[in-house]
């Protein structure tokens, strides 16, 4: 520091040093206008008393000479800096550790932005009955679900509305209430008749509507075994399209932009998700058809104006986590 490299007292000031004070000649001018005080500083720092002249004198004073008061002033000084400079470090560190410590999203201006996925509540899968086992167990040839498939829908996520309408009597949805999903009536006559011919066992369904108008309808269609479950799925979807126009989108294409690696196991839930093709009508219509086992699984999405594809995703990836 330059305001301990001090001019030996032997030595004559230059002409410059004279003209222009040093740093540490400045430090110590202003350590001199403020009262000099030694409380709390220690001993080695307090002032010496007046020595008796008749005393003998201090070898180590006598070959270096008496410390001057100037310098005692500037050393004071840098005391006081370092401890000031020493407390900032230390308060500096406790406030960086705070921040490390804390989860981003407690340090105001770091939140982490949402990136649109819905709070869905826990979601289990329901109990099987006593020695049932699992849909794609080894023993099940048959790839049945054993549990009740009304406790395989999806729950809707927090803060959306409930659709009474897709409830049906008991949970059981009517077989003519799933088809007018369908937009022709030649659609829903085809359809109808392939559910009629695979032996259709039952339809559970569930609907709600997100605060931001996002309506969702999903469907669970379940058969006698997997095997029939895979020939209606071959029945209703192809990779470039749907085999029958959904109402609100009268031309589908396949959604190339769905991540695969939102697929939760292709080895046992098929997938084929498709995107309304452009220009949109009121809304934008998303749709997805998934075989597990002995069910076929329809998922409906849409919103006026643009329907988000990160709910889309994550509402069929649930889904199919349910009946996988």
């Amino acid at each position: 520091m330059t305001d301990q490299q001090q001019t030996p007292a032997t030595a004559a000031p230059t002409d410059e040093a004279a003209a222009e004070p040093s740093v540490g000649t400045q430090v110590a001018e202003r350590s001199a206008a403020e009262p000099d005080t030694t409380e709390g500083l220690p001993a080695a720092e307090t002032p010496a008393a007046p020595q008796d002249p008749a005393a003998p004198q201090d070898p180590a004073a006598s070959q270096g000479g008496p410390v001057a008061p100037k310098d005692r002033r500037v050393l004071r000084a840098v005391l006081r800096w370092t401890a000031v400079v020493t407390v900032f470090a230390a308060l500096g560190a406790g406030t960086a550790y705070g921040i490390t410590g804390m989860e981003r999203t407690d340090v105001p201006g770091l939140a982490t932005e949402s990136d649109g996925r819905w709070a869905y509540p826990e979601i289990t899968r329901p109990p099987l009955p006593s020695g049932s086992p699992r849909p794609f167990d080894t023993k099940n040839w048959a790839q049945a679900h054993y549990a009740d498939l009304r406790a395989l829908l999806l729950p809707a996520p927090e803060g959306a509305t409930d659709d009474k309408t897709l409830r049906g009597a008991d949970g059981w949805l009517p077989t003519k209430d799933f088809l007018n999903v369908f937009e022709s009536k030649e659609d829903r006559d085809d359809v109808g008749q392939l559910l009629i011919d695979y032996g259709l066992r039952h339809i559970a369904a569930r609907g709600w509507t997100t605060p931001d108008g996002t309506g969702t309808r999903v469907y669970l269609l379940q058969f006698d075994t997997g095997t029939v479950a895979d020939d209606v799925y071959g029945e209703l979807t192809t990779y470039g399209a749907p085999l029958h126009a959904v109402r609100g989108a009268a031309e589908a294409e396949f959604d190339d932009k769905y991540p695969t690696a939102a697929d939760f196991d292709s080895m046992s839930v098929m997938r084929y998700s498709y995107d309304e093709v452009k220009p949109y009508g009121a809304e934008q219509l998303r749709q997805a058809y998934l075989r597990a086992g002995d069910v076929v699984a329809v998922v409906l999405q849409s919103r006026k104006g643009t329907a988000e594809a990160v709910p889309f995703q994550q509402t069929v990836t649930l889904q199919s986590q349910l009946l996988g």
